[in-house]
């Protein structure tokens, strides 16, 4: 298929893209500890990706207790903003752009990251069918199910909603081009989002609109510390994931479509559910968040640069995130332009995996 679209720039926001070939979030785990800081290598991880229109960067959790997975980074420090705004400046100098992905692991946590081993946070204090990341005795990323959470009090919103406008600021400062609210993957605020782990009884559950309350109440908290055209924000409407299936949510996705669509963001990004074994989205969905949601669009979830091509020809999307295939290809656009083989993905360099850095390519 000829890309005609794929390579075009893209005002999105507050910045313009140099094509519509994005690098989604992927979930690194090479960060040093203590203290969550980002590392030399996680910059030139960044900078050999230059070349995407939009890098959105690893999770990173906005405070201690959103933290989930060990090896995961933070955006909540001093020093963080330090090694952050070092990485930025060097994809900068390279011609890239970074977005910082907010994240709060919510009930995807382990007792043995957070601080003083206390119980993670959630809606409800529901047990997370799933497992995140912790280190063994000899300090090796192990996999090891979730702990039970406790439920969040109604006044603890306010500290949640600061430590999202702290990050936001630490953002700004470490010299990111746009942030980005994790609210997808069945971590914290999609946890509220679904009616299988949120049970509560006060303003943040039951109804569709109580159990979009966080969500929409982050993107505010966001907005109001940077502006609408710096902030984009994750979603996985109707996805299977981290022990969630909200296959049956589509009043859901729909409303959340049309209250985003109302805050001018920057972009919405969709995070599709076939890619972790849920159902492909049929058109007649894409339709419907089209017509409910007429800003940008960013489609991700095992995309190829056919699919991508074809579903920005029909204006379903305005851009396509890649995930895995950029771990392997880090010259991605420039292999997709030219119709080049892709390098096969080493799954021993996905999450942990591979941590001393994976430079070795092959090139074009």
């Amino acid at each position: 298929m000829q890309l005609d679209k794929l390579f075009t720039p893209l005002t999105m926001g507050a910045v313009t893209l140099k094509n519509r070939v994005l690098m989604a979030p992927l979930t690194r785990l090479r960060n040093t500890e203590p203290g969550d800081l980002p590392t030399s290598l996680a910059r030139d991880y960044y900078v050999q990706r230059a070349s995407a229109g939009l890098i959105i960067n690893e999770g990173t959790h906005i405070s201690p207790t959103a933290k989930g997975y060990a090896g995961a980074p933070g955006i909540y420090s001093e020093a963080q903003v330090a090694a952050w705004c070092d990485i930025n400046q060097a994809v900068h100098a390279a011609g890239g752009l970074m977005a910082i992905q907010l994240w709060h692991t919510g009930r995807i946590s382990h007792v043995s990251v957070q601080p003083g081993g206390e119980a993670p946070l959630a809606p409800s204090a529901i047990t997370a069918q799933s497992n995140t990341n912790i280190r063994n005795e000899n300090g090796e990323l192990v996999r090891a199910p979730c702990s039970t959470p406790r439920a969040m009090e109604t006044a603890e919103i306010e500290d949640l909603l600061e430590d999202y406008r702290r990050a936001t600021d630490n953002a700004r400062r470490a010299d990111f081009d746009l942030v980005e609210i994790h609210g997808a993957h069945g971590y914290l605020l999609n946890q509220f989002l679904s009616p299988e782990a949120n049970t509560r009884t006060d303003a943040y559950g039951g109804s569709v609109a109580n159990r979009a309350r966080l969500l929409l109440e982050v993107v505010d908290a966001v907005v109001a510390e940077w502006s609408a055209d710096r902030v984009g924000i994750r979603i996985s409407p109707l996805g299977v994931f981290n022990g969630l299936s909200d296959v049956d949510q589509e009043e859901m996705a729909i409303y959340l479509a049309d209250e985003l669509a109302k805050r001018k963001l920057a972009y919405l990004h969709i995070s599709e559910p076939d890619w972790a074994g849920g159902p492909a989205y049929q058109d007649s969905f894409r339709q419907t968040l089209r017509a409910h949601y007429a800003g940008c669009i960013i489609g991700a979830g095992g995309y190829t640069a056919d699919k991508a091509e074809a579903l920005l020809e029909k204006g379903y999307i305005d851009a396509a995130a890649f995930g895995r295939s950029f771990i392997a290809n880090p010259d991605l656009p420039a292999r997709l332009q030219a119709g080049a083989e892709l390098n096969a993905l080493n799954p021993a360099t996905l999450y942990g995996g591979g941590a001393e850095g994976y430079t070795d390519y092959p090139a074009l």
